[in-house]
């Protein structure tokens, strides 16, 4: 039989069986009208991704790698929305502020893990515009399906390897029965700021992390849009360029809707002191659900393929009803 002050100490140093997620600090009588934009946005991008997929898988036309890239970035915003905004309206509602240690890790590491994914599709999606501008000729040569699957694997294989091992610093920490979060749903840093311990390596790997996956991507989808006007200058059409600058401009406004307020918010939080903590929360819920919501409707708006195909399917249902 352990001392009670031995107890003490084991209890102190262990992880909590849960968190408390308090919402939006600050804000918690508003709770209840910030949530019906949030439930809104969500129903719009669960209806949007899904659409965007079954038009994508259903019709033959649309069985391009351009298309395909962008059935997998419906498909990471679907599950990047899920993973967050259910939870989120859980709390805003008061029905369960609660998340089990053990699920709140799962949560972290599925938010970050489709990020990174997400990241590694839109470099993807920018390389295949600069193949099909820069080098048309060896389109359908250089992306294949075998390429397109790897690229896809290797889109995953990343993100595990670069996310994984935030699990095992989050679980050596001590937590000193610390388990009130002032978030809506787990994130690296909120966790690893209720240690009573160092967190420095957790910091410091967070933005390693960042650096290595969507950092890299950047500049290297930059690059790619680089060559790609270089290209378009040496075009002696105008009209060649306004329908090559067209095929870009959802996936450029999709790159913009992704990386400007999750950069922000991933600085911020690590270094923004100064910034009022429930402009923080907002801005981290936001990057989970706005480009969720809007990436197939920029699409769907923008690609007059996926414009007609999914009028036209809309037109049949309604016609049958």
């Amino acid at each position: 039989m352990l001392p009670p002050t031995m107890l003490a100490a084991n209890d102190s140093t262990s992880s909590p069986a849960f968190f408390i997620l308090v919402g939006i600090p600050g804000l918690e009588d508003a709770h209840i009208w910030i949530s019906i934009p949030f439930c809104l946005m969500y129903i719009v991008a669960l209806l949007g991704n899904s659409l965007l997929i079954f038009t994508i898988i259903t019709e033959r036309s649309l069985h391009e790698p351009m298309y395909v890239f962008l059935s997998m970035l419906a498909a990471a915003d679907l599950l990047l929305s899920t993973t967050t905004v259910p939870k989120t309206l859980s709390i805003f509602w008061s029905i369960s502020k609660q998340i089990s240690f053990h699920a709140c890790l799962a949560q972290m590491f599925c938010i970050y893990f489709v990020f990174v994914a997400e990241s590694a599709i839109l470099l993807a999606m920018a390389f295949d515009r600069y193949v099909a501008i820069c080098n048309p000729l060896r389109y359908t040569v250089i992306l294949t399906r075998s390429v397109i699957g790897k690229i896809g694997a290797a889109a995953l294989a990343r993100s595990f390897c670069i996310m994984f091992p935030v699990i095992f610093l989050l679980k050596r920490l001590p937590y000193c029965g610390h388990n009130v979060m002032p978030h809506t749903y787990c994130e690296h840093i909120g966790v690893a700021r209720l240690a009573c311990a160092d967190i420095t390596v957790n910091i410091w790997y967070g933005v390693a992390a960042a650096f290595l996956s969507a950092g890299i991507d950047a500049i290297f989808i930059a690059f790619s849009y680089f060559r790609i006007l270089w290209t378009l200058m040496h075009f002696p059409s105008r009209g060649a360029h306004m329908k090559a600058l067209n095929t870009c401009g959802s996936h450029i406004c999709v790159i913009l809707m992704f990386y400007t307020p999750a950069f922000f918010s991933f600085l911020t939080h690590r270094f923004g002191h100064h910034v009022p903590k429930h402009l923080l929360i907002l801005l981290a819920n936001l990057y989970v659900i706005v480009p969720p919501m809007l990436n197939p409707i920029v699409y769907g708006v923008k690609t007059k393929q996926i414009r007609g195909h999914v009028a036209q399917m809309l037109l049949q249902m309604w016609a049958r009803c």
